[in-house]
């Protein structure tokens, strides 16, 4: 993708709709804060009002199914998931759901509502509609791809202090957070906290959202976006008007390869480790050896059994983490959550009612570890963290 990097001030009118004008077609974009009664009635009145020829709606069609109806999670097979590399990615979903749900405890809205009265609106005046967003799961795969080490650790305590946090909004607070300045000041605090992860997040989603806008058909086409993409789908609109920007959108899909360094890492790790070992019996004997390879057994397997702990493991699951660290972080094609994960899974399966409370429990603390099913995948997070801590304070310890 070429960018240009001129930009451009954008008002919105009396009704908050900031209109681009470009190649003889309009592009009214609204937007919305998306746990906001006002945000849900704005939505309505300006479809109802607007003569507008389609609407492209800020949701990807799985997020919209996932909002507009019950999601029913009895189906979820929780051993397919950590099989198959899934869990992570299934954790951050419900962490996101679970701060969503929270936010929108304060104004009483549910999350995404102002997307499903764009949609009922829309039908309503029978106006045609698409869903304009990156599907959720490329989103989360790609920031998760662009973060290094140290990033993933921070996205991951943000993450968890998202989803722990007893923090509400009240329509006041969406307010001001829908003022441009309030927005800036956010988004400069995420790029410079993660900003691989606001990249993908903000700037491609605004990339993604415009080329989904300048793509839908008709002379008029209203977009129903979150606030604070509305400058960046501005700009980015213009550029595509100009031919000065290409964006494409399968590519802006796919999930970047790991590089080189990232790609040795899980290999180099064990080499050093293992050579450390085998220096310490050249050096020392069996007796240094073994003194090197219990200082390695002891701290990741320890650190590992504490972070099951942590999370309310079954003392099994924490046996398990203790004799399987050690052991999974010499192996670059398994790591000790996918063994404590299982362990966990069928010591205490997912019972009837997990599945039937998971939509309330994901909201508090208490929910999370009650649940069988969210505390499953606290124990395959938790001490695969503890195992990689362990892996860094044991390595120092080695050396003879």
């Amino acid at each position: 993708m070429s960018e240009n990097n001129e930009t451009t001030p954008f008002d919105p009118d009396e009704h908050g709709i900031i209109t681009v004008s470009a190649g003889g077609r309009e592009y009214l974009l609204l937007g919305t804060a998306h746990v906001s009664r006002d945000s849900v009635q704005s939505v309505e009145t300006t479809i109802n009002g607007a003569e507008v020829d389609h609407v492209v709606i800020e949701i990807d069609h799985q997020r919209f199914e996932s909002v507009s109806k019950k999601r029913d999670w009895s189906q979820l097979n929780i051993f397919e998931v950590i099989r198959k590399r899934q869990a992570f990615l299934l954790l951050s979903n419900l962490v996101l759901s679970s701060f969503q749900r929270r936010m929108g405890s304060g104004t009483g809205v549910t999350p995404g509502a102002e997307m499903i009265a764009a949609v009922q609106a829309a039908k309503a005046r029978s106006i045609e509609y698409t869903f304009g967003d990156r599907p959720v799961t490329a989103t989360l795969k790609r920031a998760w791809a662009r973060t290094g080490f140290w990033g993933k650790n921070k996205l991951l305590a943000s993450m968890i202090a998202a989803a722990f946090s007893r923090e509400t909004v009240s329509e006041e607070d969406l307010a001001r957070l829908r003022e441009q300045n309030e927005l800036e000041s956010m988004l400069q605090e995420l790029a410079d906290y993660l900003p691989g992860v606001k990249e993908v997040l903000i700037d491609e989603r605004d990339q993604y959202l415009a080329k989904s806008i300048f793509d839908a058909p008709g002379t008029r086409v209203l977009a129903v976006v979150g606030a604070g993409h509305v400058p960046g789908i501005a700009r980015t609109l213009e550029l595509l008007s100009r031919n000065e920007v290409t964006v494409d959108r399968d590519e802006l899909e796919l999930i970047p390869p790991p590089g080189p360094v990232r790609r040795a890492i899980p290999y180099v790790i064990p080499a050093v480790v293992a050579s450390l070992i085998l220096w310490g019996f050249f050096r020392g004997g069996v007796e240094g050896g073994l003194q090197s390879l219990y200082r390695w057994i002891l701290v990741n397997g320890t650190l590992s059994a504490i972070g099951s702990a942590a999370a309310l493991a079954h003392p099994v699951t924490i046996v398990a983490a203790f004799l399987a660290a050690p052991i999974t972080s010499m192996n670059p094609t398994v790591g000790v959550g996918f063994v404590t994960g299982l362990v966990e899974a069928f010591l205490r399966k997912p019972r009837v009612i997990d599945f039937e409370r998971l939509n309330d429990d994901i909201v508090t603390i208490r929910g999370f570890y009650r649940n069988r099913l969210t505390r499953i995948l606290l124990v395959f997070l938790l001490s695969s963290v503890g195992s990689s801590i362990g892996t860094f304070i044991a390595l120092p310890l080695l050396f003879p």
